[in-house]
């Protein structure tokens, strides 16, 4: 059952790089981040509601709480470096760095979680991140043939922060998320994440722009938080129920179902580097689902 729900986290996940790139034209990226979060802290809180958990929000440990705030602030850093670099960069080689996460992860998940190493786990993982350098390699070589431009090199850094953080978000939220309900330990993730993105818009006084985002960006920007949230719900139930090293490599799958939309969608040129890494992270992932 987590294999299932971390597929379908990975297929929603992809939906939401694709609408958000599309919503966040002309946007300032922490205030679409910021838009983006109220429509997946609204939806957090109805499958608390509907699943009847509401009153266990009170009765978390300490030490749960702890890290599900941790996880929701690393979450949020991660995500205001990722829609950052796609503001600036195309989706087709941001979601690649940002991905790299996999490996960091199912490293940490070995030294911290004590997951074991299983042969298939750690073949599946050394593929996944061949085929994510392959990825990363395309646009290092892209970056050669142009100028080295100030946006070039700064999504590049900011995808790599994003993958730190993500791989510390699974850690820190896999040790919050014992004995607690999968629904709401996202929806106190959630609330972390919308408290830091709104304090970053105000601190910042882009709030301001809120009228004059455009009713499309409005609805693309919607459209993507609410993916994010059925991708959320997914993953944490899959991370309540299996192992980081197994649930978050299948979840990262999700970079090749975005490369494709980002083709047929974006019109992003594909190449042979992104076909030969896709190729790869999907064997990579086949071998984890063994």
């Amino acid at each position: 059952m987590s294999i299932i729900l971390a597929l379908l986290a990975a297929l929603f996940a992809s939906f939401t790089a694709i609408l958000a790139k599309i919503g966040i034209e002309k946007v300032d990226s922490n205030l679409a981040t910021a838009v983006r979060t109220v429509v997946v802290v609204i939806m957090a809180y109805l499958m608390v509601a509907i699943t009847g958990q509401t009153d266990s929000i009170f009765n978390i440990s300490m030490k749960s709480y702890i890290f599900l705030i941790l996880s929701g602030l690393t979450t949020g850093m991660s995500w205001l470096c990722f829609f950052k670099a796609i503001q600036i960069g195309d989706v087709s080689k941001v979601v690649p760095i940002d991905k790299a996460s996999v490996v960091l992860t199912i490293l940490l998940s070995f030294i911290i979680l004590g997951e074991p190493a299983t042969a298939f786990v750690v073949s599946g993982g050394i593929i996944i991140s061949i085929g994510t350098f392959v990825l990363i390699g395309k646009e290092k070589k892209n970056d050669r043939k142009k100028k080295k431009g100030f946006n070039t090199k700064s999504y590049i850094f900011l995808a790599v922060l994003s993958a730190v953080f993500a791989a510390l978000t699974n850690i820190l939220a896999k040790i919050g998320i014992e004995d607690v309900d999968s629904n709401v330990a996202t929806f106190i993730r959630t609330v972390v994440i919308i408290l830091f993105a709104w304090g970053i818009v105000f601190f910042q006084g882009t709030f301001k722009e809120l009228k004059n985002i455009s009713k499309r960006s409005y609805l693309f920007l919607i459209l993507s938080g609410a993916a994010t949230g059925l991708s959320w719900l997914c993953y944490f139930a899959a991370l309540a129920l299996g192992k980081v090293s197994i649930v978050n490599p299948i979840d990262k799958f999700s970079v090749v179902l975005t490369m494709v939309l980002s083709f047929i969608i974006l019109k992003e040129k594909p190449t042979k580097n992104t076909i030969a890494g896709a190729i790869l992270i999907t064997i990579g992932t086949a071998l984890l689902i063994i």
